[in-house]
């Protein structure tokens, strides 16, 4: 079933964005992250211009977020006060990436320096993570192996310590807050949630156990996301509703059959399966950007 999307101006079937929802839903719930480092690359594919992509599919990422969160919060998975530090840090980086995403989009550089993102932070984040994933299975494996409760670092030394309870850790607010301003700049440059570097960064960084580094993640990508996309609505008018309102009933319904299926799997098995997918995606993407395009040229309308 053919639809018109008056905001991208291109036709596409209907069942394939609601599945494209479905399975950004599954990986938000399953993983913890938004699911924008997916969703947008594959409206990319689809022939979505990347200007509106990213907008709208921050739309998605919303729901999607919301949805696994309220999951979470039902186990009692959720780190509140650390989702509220994380969360005032991502409010600042999102204020930041919109003023630099109008500065891209004044030099007509948005479409390369988007993809060229993805490449680049895709990479680094997947091969990173499947390298300690990999590790940590091979240990846990062994006979008589005692995981340890927490790996204190160099950040756990920083001033300023403050108790998060529900994860266990008694560290400074700085790092946390760091993480959220970049969190929020990529997540309007690029129209991503920022869980696939948050999930990644509360592990391995701040020392967070996993079981609420999930839920934790969804809190505070639902309200970057969603400040983000106001205000790519408001000063370029590039949210389509159509494409959003689609992408969110397969994101729902989704994020639910994540859940469930996160419950399941073992912390290393996640993080393996979150890596290779990764990896997947920044393949894809890399190579869209070696190969030569079907049209050299291409006009679209202005954004305003």
């Amino acid at each position: 079933m053919q639809i018109y999307l008056p905001i991208a101006e291109v036709s596409v079937n209907a069942f394939t964005l609601i599945g494209l929802g479905g399975l950004v839903g599954v990986m938000s719930g399953l993983f913890g992250v938004g699911g924008g480092f997916l969703i947008t690359p594959l409206l990319f594919f689809i022939g979505i211009p990347p200007a509106i992509a990213v907008a709208t599919g921050a739309n998605q990422v919303v729901a999607s977020s919301v949805s696994g969160v309220l999951a979470h919060v039902k186990r009692k998975s959720v780190d509140f006060r650390m989702g509220g530090v994380l969360l005032a840090g991502g409010l600042v980086g999102s204020w930041l990436g919109v003023w630099v995403f109008t500065l891209l989009q004044r030099v007509g550089q948005v479409d390369l320096v988007v993809q060229l993102c993805y490449v680049v932070f895709l990479g680094l984040i997947g091969m990173m993570m499947l390298q300690e994933s990999v590790r940590a299975l091979h240990r846990s494996s062994k006979p008589g192996y005692r995981k340890r409760l927490h790996q204190h670092n160099w950040v756990h030394r920083w001033p300023l310590k403050v108790k998060f309870r529900a994860s266990g850790l008694y560290i400074s607010t700085f790092p946390p807050l760091l993480v959220g301003v970049a969190v929020g700049v990529l997540a309007a440059i690029m129209g991503v949630g920022g869980g696939f570097i948050m999930v990644p960064a509360m592990i391995y960084l701040l020392g967070m156990p996993t079981k609420v580094v999930v839920g934790t993640s969804l809190f505070q990508i639902t309200f970057v996301t969603a400040f983000t996309t106001v205000m790519h609505a408001v000063s370029y008018n590039t949210v389509d509703m159509m494409l959003a309102l689609l992408l969110i009933v397969g994101g729902v319904v989704g994020a639910q059959i994540g859940t469930t299926l996160g419950a399941k799997l073992r912390a290393e098995q996640l993080r393996i399966l979150l890596a290779l997918l990764v990896l997947v995606v920044c393949g894809k993407l890399a190579l869209d950007l070696f190969l030569t395009p079907d049209d050299l040229y291409a006009i679209q309308p202005g954004i305003r």
